[in-house]
This record gives C-alpha cells, sequence and structure tokens, in this order.
C-alpha cells in the first residue's frame, strides 16, 4: 500500500475546513542548503508543482501556495498509526517507510470476500479517514511494492506462473528498483528504462555496474526471491477475534465480548496443552484509531473467568484514564503473546491440595494487582549470591519468571532454628545512631536513635562483614554487626563502622533493620 501524500494529508486532516484551505498545499524541507518540495497535495499536483522543485518557483507558479515545513519523525510515528489500524485486517502489517505499508493476506482475505473486495475496502477506509492511498496485491511483497507505485495493474492472482510474474515485473520502470540518482542516470543514459531492459541483459555485467543489493531487489520484484515482511507486531500464536457491523462504546458489552473471546482463547490453548502468560487485547475503533491491553501472569492460565477478570481490570484503569470509545470499536480482538506449557491440575484433598489452593490465590492475587497497577510495580523479592546485608536480595516482577541466580544463592543464615539473624525489615540505607560503648570492640550501652535513647539489655555479636574486595573501593570499611534487645523489648541489627585498628576516625554506629 503506497501513501503518496501522508505529509499533507496529515496536516490537511487537522486544519478546519476554510476558503484557504481550497489553495494547493505543498510541505517543504532544506535540503543540501536550499529550500524545496517534499510533498505536494493534489491540487498543487494538478496545477504542475511536484516534489524535489524549489520553494521559490513553486511560490512564483502559484502565489497562493500554502506552505508547511516538512516534520519527518510526526510522518512517521503516523505511518506507525496507520500500520497499527490495518492489523484489523491481518496480523501481519508492516511499516514500509517513508509512505509505504506491506500487508501478508495469506489466509485473510476470505474474511472480506475475496482479495479484491480487501484490497477495495482499505483503500475505502483510508479515504474516509482523509489519506490517499493505493494498494495492490501480489504473491511477492516486493512486487506488489512495486505495483503500487507505478503500475495500473492492481492485482496479481496467486496461481501466476514464474514466467508471467517475469513479464509483470518486466513491465515496470527503473525507478521501481530505488536507486540513487546517479545509477538512475547511468542506465538511462545506457537506454535502460525499465526493468525488462535489465532482465534481458546478462547478469554479471549489470551486478558490476548496479552492486549485489540492486541485483537481489531485481529478483524480489520478480518474484525469483521472497523478501520477508517484519511485522510491527508479532502475531500471537493464538487469538480470537469478533466484528461487528457497528461499534461497542459501552463498557459492559466490551467487557461481556472480551469474555466471550477467552472463552475461545482458552479453548484453543487446552487443544494444545499450554497456558498463556502474556495477553493482548486490540480495540479497533470505527474511526481508525487503536488502542491495546496487555497483561501478565504469574503461572500459566487458561481460565476464562480468571483472564475476563484481568482484562476488566485493564479496562478499569483506562476508564479511569478516560477511556475514549468515539464512536465504538468494529473489531475486538484477543491473543496469548507468551504460551508456557500448562498440565491439567491434579486434585488433591489433603494437605498438599490446599498448599496447591493457597499457592493459586497468591497468584490471583499478584495478576490482578499487576493488572491493576502495572506487572513492573508488583515486585517480588529473591536471594541474590551477596554476603552484603542490603545486596542479598533483590526485586523483580511477581508474574515474570524468577533469575537464574535465585538456585545459586545461599540460604539466609540463622542464629538458632526458627530465629533468623536478619531482621525482617531491613532500611535502605542505614541510619546513622549515637552510641556509647565500653570498649572499642563492644557494644554499645546505650545508644540515640530519632531522637530516642535506648538502653541496652542484651546482645549477640558481633558479626563481622567485610566489603567485597573485588569490587569494592580502597576506602570501603568493615562493619561490625550486633543483634540487641534494649530494655522495653526492642530489637535492633546495630552495626559498627570502620575499625580503630585500621583507621584513624573514630568509628560510626548506624542500625540497619529491626526484628
Amino acid at each position: 500500500m503506497h501513501l503518496p501524500r501522508l505529509s499533507t494529508d496529515r496536516l490537511s486532516r487537522k486544519s478546519a475546513p476554510s476558503p484557504e484551505a481550497e489553495a494547493p498545499f505543498a510541505v517543504w524541507a532544506n535540503l543540501a542548503g536550499a529550500e524545496r518540495l517534499t510533498a505536494v497535495d493534489a491540487r498543487a499536483e494538478a496545477a504542475g508543482l511536484a516534489p524535489g522543485m524549489a520553494v521559490a518557483d513553486a511560490r512564483a507558479m502559484r502565489p497562493a501556495l500554502r506552505l508547511a515545513e516538512a516534520d519527518p519523525r510526526a510522518d512517521a510515528e503516523l505511518l506507525g498509526r496507520i500500520a497499527d489500524w490495518c492489523r484489523r485486517f491481518t496480523p501481519l502489517a508492516a511499516a514500509d517507510p517513508p509512505h509505504g505499508l506491506l500487508m501478508d493476506i495469506s489466509g485473510a482475505a476470505h474474511l472480506f470476500g475475496g482479495e479484491a473486495a480487501l484490497l477495495a475496502e482499505v483503500e475505502r477506509r483510508l479515504a474516509a479517514q482523509g489519506f490517499a492511498a493505493r494498494a495492490a496485491i501480489a504473491p511477492g511483497p516486493a512486487l506488489a511494492r512495486a505495483l503500487a507505485r507505478f503500475s495500473r495493474l492492481r492485482h496479481v492472482a496467486g496461481g501466476t506462473t514464474q514466467a508471467e510474474l517475469e513479464a509483470i515485473a518486466a513491465g515496470l520502470p527503473i525507478a521501481a528498483l530505488d536507486l540513487d540518482a546517479a545509477a538512475r542516470l547511468r542506465l538511462d543514459r545506457a537506454g535502460l528504462r525499465s526493468l525488462g531492459d535489465l532482465l534481458a541483459r546478462p547478469r554479471a555485467p549489470l551486478t558490476a555496474r548496479l552492486g549485489a543489493e540492486a541485483m537481489a531487489r531485481l529478483d524480489a520484484i520478480a518474484c525469483r526471491r521472497r523478501e520477508p515482511i517484519s511485522p510491527r507486531f508479532e502475531a500471537p500464536d493464538f487469538m480470537a477475534e469478533r466484528r461487528f457491523p457497528e461499534g461497542l462504546t459501552r463498557q459492559e458489552d466490551i467487557e461481556r465480548t472480551l469474555h466471550g473471546l477467552a472463552q475461545e482463547l482458552c479453548l484453543l490453548l487446552e487443544r494444545h496443552g499450554v497456558g498463556a502468560r502474556e495477553l493482548e487485547a486490540v480495540f479497533y475503533r470505527v474511526d481508525g484509531a487503536v488502542a491495546h491491553i496487555e497483561t501478565g501472569t504469574s503461572r500459566p492460565l487458561r481460565d476464562p473467568g480468571t483472564i475476563a477478570l484481568l482484562l476488566r481490570e485493564r479496562l478499569a484503569v483506562l476508564a479511569e484514564e478516560g477511556l475514549d470509545t468515539g464512536y465504538g470499536y468494529d473489531v475486538l480482538r484477543l491473543g496469548a503473546a507468551r504460551v508456557e506449557r500448562c498440565a491439567e491440575p491434579q486434585e488433591d484433598l489433603g494437605l498438599a491440595g490446599r498448599a496447591n489452593a493457597h499457592d493459586a490465590r497468591l497468584d490471583d492475587l499478584v495478576d490482578r494487582l499487576g493488572a491493576r497497577l502495572g506487572p513492573r510495580r508488583v515486585l517480588r523479592v529473591y536471594p541474590q549470591a551477596s554476603h552484603i546485608p542490603e545486596l542479598a536480595v533483590t526485586l523483580r516482577p511477581a508474574s515474570g519468571p524468577a533469575p537464574a541466580a535465585v538456585e545459586e544463592a545461599a540460604p539466609p543464615p540463622y542464629l538458632r532454628e526458627g530465629v533468623p539473624a536478619r531482621p525482617l525489615r531491613l532500611f535502605e540505607r542505614p541510619e546513622p545512631i549515637e552510641a556509647v560503648a565500653l570498649t572499642p570492640d563492644g557494644p554499645p550501652l546505650r545508644f540515640r536513635w530519632r531522637r530516642l535513647l535506648h538502653e541496652l539489655a542484651a546482645y549477640e555479636g558481633p558479626e563481622r562483614i567485610a566489603p567485597q574486595w573485588w569490587s569494592a573501593p580502597e576506602n570501603a570499611a568493615t562493619r561490625d554487626y550486633f543483634y540487641v534487645e534494649d530494655r522495653e523489648g526492642g530489637r535492633f541489627w546495630l552495626f559498627r563502622e570502620e575499625l580503630l585498628d585500621r583507621e584513624s576516625q573514630p568509628p560510626r554506629w548506624f542500625v540497619h533493620g529491626l526484628f
């Protein structure tokens, strides 16, 4: 699909109708130190203006010409949004910069009444949105791209023979190869003006003159080799969708449709023995806007009720942010972006069954929180192989896989059975305290923390923790940790930093956690 006036269409769709809007319109940019036109609308083209013309010459020809500066980034973003919209016809849609789109419609055309009907439907819908589009269908993406840009032929059937495909490619101009200006000029001087002239020549001299890349492009247009399409989004392996003659606007109807799609999707997942780990719902609005919602799961999931509940949570977040249904959604699609093997659950009436049920409820809670707050905001603590207390654990998204280093991490040390040597609450940063000790290497008798004085009743320690010599800076200090209890029963994890026999500065005391 070719969008020759993407830049001018983007700006024309934003401007309100007025007498000035009837004047020719063009987009310009500074090219090699000169202001030149980069795109023109239909009125400007009819007036004799064309891309590449100097702005001064264009104004001299048409004083009423309206001009706007080019914005390649905005054009690229718009092209990406149109590619997203094209996914309503096939999941395999890709942008073809600067002004094109590619779609693999294999196995999807029958849903729209055949390839010819699909071709007309795409152009009609884009024209209704204010875009000038010209589409073509061919067995190869390179040939379809060339036909959309340079030929009146719009549709090449899938059963066309190789000889017929090469004959079609032979009628295309040299410009279909996208060569640079110097190469096109050399070919024109040599009398080669069509791809047929190239196909009839010996290959070796052409390769030496044009390069291997240009010859590979020629083979792709002649369908001698097939170029792959890199879709903007990978198509999910398992997918269900619904289409409606009129758009859905009520959130209740959208939720009911998503529940039905979840049932269809789960049947596919169960048939293949897998469960969804990442879900994606896509909503195609009547006016061309596309909305996405994504959510992850803590375990392979194929329960329709749970999936519908997670999607309802995500919809609730969108509703709070101001979900704009416009004229409604006419296509809803639900897919499993990532799946894992999922065995049938084993029912157990004993303790193991209750434990499994507890784990499932915890996973459901994590999934609902992730759907509401975002999967990266719901974290789980995993042990990490480090003897430094603040580095002994790491936070990862709870719905994602556990890090590989978890199995290598040593279990946390214990003073005695059931009593951990590390506090349940560890401060992100140790807080300084004022401490008084009888001996330089002994525990404090009392300490002041947050303006409160604590008298010690018991202690255990010290436990010496040295810095990581392979990564710590030279001035890193050794810590002596004490597990202390004050007279009110409060238990603290204190440490003394900087040893007296090695440092000239007096030691500093900190509280690192609470038991």
